[in-house]
């Protein structure tokens, strides 16, 4: 283990006994085109939060950004906050009750850079964590979370959307499914977030933690950074399974490369950020850096894409109006699509398709998409996550069904174990 895996281990010790804080973690992957600020970064205890499920979260979001200005500051916006931006409602069946809206100004702030150098705020504090000690260990229970839709219901639904594509409605719909543990007793954030993490390490990882509310995120993809008055978007459409034989999974990377459906997929929803980075962008400055790029993470490869633009005004509640929630989770076009999603879905989707991510006191920002990811409500001892897939035209519902027992397979096997 080097110096820097042993000192982000030290933090998740400390972060172990506390109620409020936010891991970022890119794992040393270099993401797509190799554009993170930090590799780590470790925001804890509150100076100043909102915590808001009201429908005028945006506003009073602008508002705490402008009370907080030139400081460091953790954010998560659910999936549902869609109903503030457009004509839209969420009905569905919630257990979890995560907050619209939360974002807080923490006490201590510990990043590690592109050089692995570590900066933080506080030396007592980053003396506290230099003393942790490492060795506690947890052992998650042997569970297993359900399904909650059927698979015949699934393929059902499948078949519905694709009869939503022959009428014209829509081109593309990304529909998914929760896999749910009700009285799951004790679960401890910082034991899930360290297995999900061993088992699955990605660029776009994080854990949330704020009292009753934790969640654990594996995600690969990123949904918006600001660099100065530049904005990148980077959606995925896309997945193949690894494979062990190096021969066998180099065949895997060619045949996700030329897959004419998931190509297809990709360009839909490349199409769909650039029209929603367009409203805040100038004109003429948008995009598309790279195209049906393949990048290989330990369980899986992605076809990810990257669109840029050059900001109109540096405004992080500007562009969450005009770009939230992220194309790759809704479908084109994508009110439509987030109707259709209402009507077939079964679970309010919360945290899953919603963001998690900083601001620096430059005022720079990276929000995650928040996928691969189990969330806890210990309140009512409710564990979940969903999976989904793009379903297109040409999709096979069977196919769209095993893609997203392929994306679960990980948080399903993290509560697997002998004894």
């Amino acid at each position: 283990m080097s110096e820097i895996e042993l000192f982000i281990h030290k933090c998740l010790a400390y972060a172990q006994h506390q109620k409020n804080c936010l891991i970022l973690n890119s794992n040393g992957i270099e993401a797509a085109m190799g554009l993170n600020n930090y590799e780590f970064i470790f925001l804890c205890g509150k100076k100043d939060q909102l915590k808001t499920s009201e429908n005028s979260a945006l506003l009073q979001l602008q508002h705490f950004i402008e009370r907080n200005q030139g400081q460091w500051m953790g954010i998560s916006l659910t999936y549902d906050l869609k109903n503030e931006i457009e004509q839209l409602h969420s009905n569905n069946n919630d257990q979890l009750h995560f907050p619209l809206l939360n974002i807080f100004v923490p006490e201590n702030v510990i990043c590690i850079d592109k050089n692995l150098t570590i900066i933080c705020n506080n030396a007592a504090f980053l003396e506290t964590i230099h003393q942790q000690d490492v060795n506690e260990k947890s052992t998650l229970p042997n569970i297993t979370l359900t399904p909650k839709v059927t698979k015949e219901a699934y393929l059902e639904n499948v078949k519905k959307i694709q009869q939503h594509i022959l009428d014209g409605d829509v081109y593309e719909v990304n529909y998914c499914i929760e896999f749910y543990k009700e009285q799951c007793a004790d679960l401890e954030p910082v034991a899930v977030y360290k297995t999900l993490n061993t088992c699955s390490p990605t660029p776009y990882s994080a854990l949330w933690i704020d009292h009753e509310h934790f969640i654990a995120c594996a995600s690969p993809e990123r949904f918006l950074l600001k660099k100065g008055r530049k904005i990148y978007s980077q959606p995925i459409k896309g997945t193949i399974k690894r494979k062990t034989d190096l021969a066998a999974d180099a065949e895997q990377k060619a045949l996700l490369l030329n897959s004419e459906k998931e190509r297809a997929e990709n360009l839909m929803i490349v199409d769909l950020v650039r029209n929603d980075l367009s409203r805040s962008s100038e004109t003429g400055s948008i995009r598309v850096d790279e195209l049906f790029g393949i990048y290989s993470f330990k369980n899986l490869h992605q076809m990810i894409s990257t669109v840029s633009g050059s900001l109109i005004e540096e405004n992080l509640v500007t562009v969450i109006k005009n770009a939230f929630p992220m194309g790759s989770m809704t479908g084109a076009p994508k009110i439509k699509a987030m109707e259709i999603i209402e009507n077939l879905e079964q679970t309010r989707r919360g945290m899953y398709s919603g963001s998690i991510g900083y601001i620096n006191p430059a005022g720079d920002f990276d929000l995650n998409v928040v996928i691969r990811s189990l969330q806890y409500n210990s309140a009512n001892q409710y564990l979940n996550f969903e999976v989904g897939s793009a379903i297109t035209i040409d999709s096979d519902p069977e196919s769209e069904y095993n893609e997203c027992l392929l994306k679960g397979e990980t948080m399903m096997q993290i509560f697997k174990h002998e004894g």
